[in-house]
């Protein structure tokens, strides 16, 4: 497919030599400034610009800019067509973002070699990043994977939980959603990948698989003793993905699968575990599931209990504010109760 390039310059004389030296190879595009250059690329989008520095009203580096500050020009290579040749100007157009100078008047071989070689370099970015992009698709399909089969081996242990792992994890993800536009701990929340974050949630009870099916399963009230073996399960859970870090590296998936699984349990007013941390101390991830987590238990069935309903779960959320939750979180997860309870009526 033949290429696209424009030529922008203020001279008629030097847009017909470029049109020239190229049209034999390159569909040519000649635009007398950068202005007119803008209202072109809402049309047609070029494989590669030629521009001129010195131009009247909107001059090549303002012109640049402007390409490199959009998200939709700001891969296109530019090369600058300059009658200057000065080290400070050409130093100035690589840091805006130009891949190449070349000075006026040029030869036609240079102008052509010049070009194939910068479309040849953009050709092979184009196929690395889509290769790199297959890859981390088929990355991310194997830690789905991983995740999702171990999420099920401590869910089909513990019989009273069915579901719980997949409504706490779309539940995740709406709460830190609506998290993200209120501004709430926004300049953390900027720095999640949103989808492996709530990936990783899934991981939060995996210190299940260290307690004993008697135990878990035990369709009456548990004794002091064997709540206290429950109480262990965030350390465990943290402790198996502390043994994944030091084997994988600490990569932000397993760091926020980590925050999850240990201190989803802990509260606000200190009183929680499994370390009694306080108030802004426990990560940002154990609080958001602490809600999560306590909302899906209080209404799901289970051997030993009914159902609540969204109403009577939400005020127990509404009331534990500021003594077992993060009263900022719990007033946003009671805000957007109905939109919670449509996501669960769908599962």
């Amino acid at each position: 497919m033949q290429k696209t390039i424009f030529v922008v310059d203020d001279s008629a004389t030097n847009l017909a030599s470029a049109e020239k030296a190229l049209e034999n190879h390159y569909l040519v595009i000649t635009i007398s400034s950068a202005a007119k250059m803008f209202s072109v690329l809402r049309k047609i989008m070029p494989d590669l610009i030629l521009l001129d520095i010195d131009m009247p009203g909107m001059d090549g580096f303002e012109a640049i800019k402007r390409l490199k500050a959009s998200h939709e020009y700001a891969e296109i290579p530019v090369i600058f067509l300059t009658a200057l040749s000065q080290t400070e100007i050409e130093a100035n157009g690589i840091e805006l973002g130009a891949v190449d100078f070349i000075v006026k008047p040029f030869s036609e071989p240079v102008l052509l070699n010049r070009i194939k070689n910068h479309l040849h370099i953009d050709e092979l970015i184009h196929e690395r990043t889509e290769q790199l992009r297959e890859r981390t698709e088929q990355l991310v399909q194997l830690q789905n994977g991983v995740v999702f089969t171990l999420a099920d081996v401590v869910e089909n242990r513990d019989k009273n939980t069915g579901g719980h792992v997949d409504r706490t994890a779309v539940y995740t993800k709406i709460l830190i959603e609506a998290m993200m536009d209120c501004g709430l701990y926004i300049d953390e929340l900027r720095t999640w990948d949103l989808n492996s974050a709530v990936s990783s949630a899934r991981l939060h009870d995996l210190g299940k698989i260290a307690v004993p099916d008697s135990i878990l399963n035990k369709p009456d009230k548990l004794t002091p003793k064997e709540f206290s073996v429950i109480k262990k399960h965030p350390m465990a859970g943290e402790r198996i993905i502390d043994n994944m870090i030091s084997r994988t590296g600490a990569g932000d998936f397993l760091h926020n699968a980590r925050l999850f699984a240990g201190y989803h349990h802990e509260k606000w007013d200190g009183t929680g575990y499994p370390y009694r941390m306080k108030e802004a101390d426990i990560p940002l991830q154990g609080r958001i599931m602490a809600i999560v987590d306590v909302y899906d238990a209080l209404t799901s069935e289970r051997s030993y209990k009914k159902a609540l309903t969204v109403e009577e779960s939400t005020q127990i959320i509404e009331d534990g504010a500021g003594t077992h939750f993060d009263p900022c979180i719990a007033d946003i997860f009671c805000e957007i109760k109905n939109k919670i309870e449509l996501a669960n009526s769908r599962l």
